[in-house]
């Protein structure tokens, strides 16, 4: 969903609750049928899903019920009033394995394993880290989503790392604040294709939905919310590199959308670019060997630093890479030292 979009935890029909989602058709989206704009907006959905929605009334355009092959219009008020979904109900708390970097009676920081889904939404409704820290503390932050309570920022289902939820309301709501004012520091490790030609650099660009793939996040130019990452090499290994990022905004999938803009897609990450086939091209028969068997992207988030929401205290964490990263890393710096 773009900027613009809201989204709630009622499920009921029109005249009984304030709808689920609130949609306002763009400038590139005017003259598309209402099925096909929802579909775009809602990648998550099918269309036929969609229609059923429309015919059952729990769509209204510009107010009142309309068709699917209604068309919208710039500015257009899309309203979606969702079904209830048998699986979503309670957030449940569910036992997992944590690795509790921090904790006090404001905030918890862990170090999130790859392949877990910070929070509960489509396709992921159980054995998310939410249900996982609230097995733990037994509470978070009621503000937020419901499906959200005390997240204040995310990392991708398989990208590793430090994150930081609030456990009290006042903790969120500092912590928002000090992400929506860039006060946060973030780093991340990377492993990307390529060799740099030069050791660091700085890549700021408008990212929005990508225009015909809307899973994907894409680099704009003339649209999109403003995104900054500044990168340094930390080694090289032939036609690979391990990079240091910082950064400075917080865009959906923001450094493996900059790394693949510069033609140095992550390592492991198919959705941009770096997945196997683009590992088996490389010339280095020892590269194929140690990389072949990733299989998500080699990106992790090394280092958080904030501010203690009620003491103020400057606090930083940093979060060792999981089994699979480190033994990556390990075998390109043997490599390395052994000149390959």
């Amino acid at each position: 969903m773009t900027g613009h979009d809201v989204e709630g935890s009622h499920c009921r029909l029109p005249g009984q609750e304030p709808p689920d989602l609130l949609l306002t058709a763009e400038a590139e989206e005017s003259g598309l049928r209402l099925d096909v704009f929802l579909s775009r907006r809602l990648a998550d959905r099918s269309r036929s899903r969609i229609r059923r929605w429309i015919e059952d009334g729990r769509v209204t355009l510009g107010g009142g019920a309309a068709k699917a092959r209604r068309v919208v219009e710039v500015g257009d008020l899309v309203q979606v009033w969702l079904p209830a979904d048998p699986v979503q109900g309670a957030l449940l708390p569910s036992p997992m394995a944590l690795d509790i970097l921090f904790e006090d009676d404001h905030i918890i920081v862990v170090n999130k394993a790859p392949g877990v889904v910070v929070h509960p939404g489509a396709g992921h409704w159980d054995g998310t880290l939410v249900q996982g820290l609230l097995a733990h503390t037994g509470r978070l932050a009621s503000q937020g989503s419901p499906l959200r309570p005390g997240i204040v920022h995310r990392l991708d289902q398989d990208t590793s790392g430090v994150l930081v939820a609030a456990k009290s309301d006042a903790a969120y709501l500092d912590l928002i604040q000090q992400f929506k004012d860039h006060e946060v520091g973030k780093e991340y490790l990377a492993i990307v294709h390529g060799a740099f030609k030069e050791s660091r650099g700085e890549i700021r660009t408008g990212i929005d939905r990508h225009a015909r793939d809307r899973k994907k996040m894409a680099v704009v130019h003339s649209r999109g919310r403003e995104a900054i990452s500044q990168w340094e090499v930390e080694e090289e290994v032939g036609e690979v590199s391990i990079v240091r990022v910082r950064i400075h905004t917080g865009r959906t999938h923001q450094i493996r959308v900059h790394f693949s803009h510069l033609q140095h897609p992550v390592v492991g990450d198919s959705t941009y670019g770096g997945g196997r086939r683009r590992v088996l091209s490389l010339r280095s028969i020892d590269l194929r060997r140690i990389l072949a068997p990733v299989d998500r992207q080699m990106l992790h988030a090394w280092r958080l630093s904030f501010r203690h929401p009620a003491s103020g205290a400057p606090l930083s964490f940093t979060a060792e890479p999981p089994m699979d990263f480190a033994n990556v890393l390990r075998e390109l710096r043997l490599l390395r030292r052994q000149g390959g």
